[in-house]
């Protein structure tokens, strides 16, 4: 039902960009290590020599005397590669390399993380996204729903049609179960159906309902509220469904057979993983504006 868990790659190509772009800092820090080092010592040659040694003072830039030109360029040269060999590559060993590859790692995915906390506060995932549902294997999840030829099922969170035998089947078929809804669709009732539970999942903290209906933050905690009853029946609205859909068992659809404008659509039902097993044809009367089916769908 929930198919094989597919494995993740150990670096993918994000991880590879973070790595890349790491490694790319450490040698800017290098450079620039490097540099300063040749600047300072150049730096305090040039004051020893010129306030110690005096040298250069009675001289043009070009007239300097080459034999202490080469003898200060090569004693530069020289305390360099000592500083290079005895402090600089202790400094800038594999182990600083590490560190630094880590740290520079550890904060760009803190970044990311940040950016990811920032897009779900502002654009919210389905549930079944951010976490896997955990879903009573003796529950048999039926979604419920009449649906246009366009997969309308409502609009301005109403119902775009009056079929009495479809609210009649409804009735028939929830009675005694729990029903899992959204707060809108909550929202659309009266009041409570009666000798139903309801469960009504809502991101609202403190969302007030009549005694008996329990309110819950997800989908996962929708089903295991409902754990107790056989067939629970997912309801919608239009979220929901697609929600729930990968953990259903069964699809009770009324196929109303004309298109709809509307704003809440039910989830394309594949068929190559739902099988039909009943259709039974109702022609448009005095009580019914339009053709409808029920159909009923089974998980292959």
């Amino acid at each position: 039902m929930f198919g094989k868990k597919k494995e993740i790659p150990q670096i993918d190509k994000e991880q590879l960009e973070l790595i890349k772009t790491a490694q790319k800092r450490i040698k800017q820090k290098k450079r620039l290590y490097a540099h300063f080092v040749v600047f300072l010592i150049g730096a305090v040659f040039l004051i020893v020599a010129n306030l110690v040694l005096n040298i250069g003072k009675d001289v043009t830039f070009f007239g300097i005397n080459w034999f202490v030109f080469a003898i200060l360029a090569w004693l530069f040269i020289f305390i360099y590669h000592v500083f290079n060999v005895f402090v600089t590559s202790k400094l800038l060993s594999k182990n600083w390399e590490e560190k630094q590859l880590n740290s520079m790692v550890a904060k760009q995915k803190k970044r990311i993380a940040e950016l990811q906390q920032q897009v779900e506060k502002e654009y919210p995932l389905p549930a079944e996204i951010k976490r896997p549902l955990k879903v009573s294997k003796k529950s048999e999840i039926t979604l419920i729903v009449a649906a246009g030829e366009n997969d309308a099922i409502g609009k301005d969170n109403q119902l775009i049609w009056h079929l009495s035998d479809d609210l009649k089947r409804f009735k028939e078929l929830t009675n005694g179960h729990h029903i899992i809804m959204g707060r809108k669709t909550f929202e659309s009732f009266p009041k409570p159906l009666p000798n139903r539970t309801h469960v009504v999942i809502t991101r609202q903290d403190n969302y007030k309902v009549p005694s008996g209906v329990i309110v819950v933050n997800n989908l996962e905690d929708a089903f295991d509220a409902s754990k107790s009853d056989k067939q629970p029946f997912v309801i919608g609205g239009g979220e929901i469904y697609k929600q729930a859909m990968p953990f259903a068992d069964k699809i009770e659809l009324t196929r109303v057979h004309e298109n709809f404008d509307a704003d809440t659509f039910f989830p394309k039902i594949d068929l190559n993983i739902w099988k039909e097993t009943n259709n039974s044809f109702h022609a448009k009367d005095e009580k019914h504006q339009y053709n409808f089916s029920f159909i009923t769908y089974s998980r292959s």
